[in-house]
């Protein structure tokens, strides 16, 4: 309604001032290249001044945020020329290939400065191994786990800069020699690696036997294969409790809230307010990523 009464509000001082404005012909084609109309975020083009923009494209601006064409123009900017073009919420986009709730866009989005070592394509292959992660339940509580997840790994790895763990000084204590397995790859070679930053012989082995690779003796695999990587990460949200008493993966399906996820991945270091500060950095990375595939986070989000 408010766009409405501009534009006749428009019309009036132009006839009142005599100024003569040529509105866009439907007809006629416009000299400016055109641009494909993105159905979705998952294939918007950059926004450029200059290209014709048919009604309903949809836009990413410099700004990193999306825009969608009310009206055909010609390149007007989405900030000034507001008659034009509308914000866009990308509410999840459309599910890619295999059924993952969160779009390469939209993961890009998430993670605007992450190592090429963590690709997109490695992530979605490695979602063949457990097909129940973000595949449970409702399309909400599947975005919701996979929100909860990702913002997990963001606060392990800085972001997905780090591939391997920062503080050197731990690598030989992550050995437990009271194992029958022992450490065939050396005392020092079990470190934190991928998204989960996976640490100590004893999870190598398990993940390894799980996944079907000798990461016991060859814990390198992790940090040099991506998809080996997310996959020693989704190994540990469904299928291990560590400190706390319930999954990651069963803690969101279930309803128990992300604050469960915490406890489960780190809860000795950082639950009961033994370390408040990394606790809300990974609630505040969660309410991110939830309204970046727009669900709302849910409660019970401490732990």
């Amino acid at each position: 309604m408010v766009r409405h009464r501009l534009a006749a509000l428009l019309t009036a001082v132009v006839a009142a001032t005599g100024l003569a404005v040529a509105a866009p012909s439907a007809s006629a084609a416009p000299a400016a290249p055109t641009a494909r109309t993105a159905g979705t975020c998952d294939n918007a083009p950059n926004w450029t001044a200059g290209t014709w923009y048919p009604a309903g494209t949809v836009v990413r601006y410099t700004d990193g945020k999306y825009y969608i064409a009310e009206h055909d123009n010609p390149g007007y900017d989405p900030l000034i020329s507001t008659w034009y073009w509308d914000p866009y919420t990308c509410s999840g986009g459309n599910p890619q290939p295999g059924g993952f709730v969160v779009s390469e866009a939209q993961f890009q989005q998430m993670f605007p400065n992450r190592n090429g070592f963590y690709t997109y394509s490695g992530l979605v292959a490695a979602l063949k191994a457990y097909p129940g992660f973000a595949g449970t339940g409702s399309d909400t509580v599947r975005r919701q786990e996979a929100a909860a997840f990702l913002a997990n790994v963001d606060h392990e790895t800085g972001g997905l800069v780090y591939i391997v763990e920062q503080n050197t000084a731990n690598y030989p204590t992550y050995c437990d020699w009271r194992q029958p397995y022992g450490c065939p790859a050396g005392q020092a070679a079990y470190y934190g690696r991928g998204p989960l930053q996976l640490s100590w012989n004893t999870n190598y082995k398990a993940a390894g036997d799980a996944l079907g690779l000798d990461l016991l003796k060859n814990p390198w695999l992790v940090q040099n294969d991506a998809s080996v990587a997310w996959k020693t990460a989704l190994w540990y949200w469904n299928t291990q409790r560590g400190p706390g008493t319930m999954t990651p993966h069963d803690a969101m399906v279930n309803g128990r809230g992300f604050g469960q996820t915490i406890r489960s991945i780190n809860g000795a270091a950082e639950c009961d307010g033994r370390n408040p500060a990394q606790v809300q950095h990974r609630v505040d990375s969660y309410r991110k990523f939830a309204q970046i595939l727009g669900v709302a986070p849910g409660g019970d989000l401490y732990c």
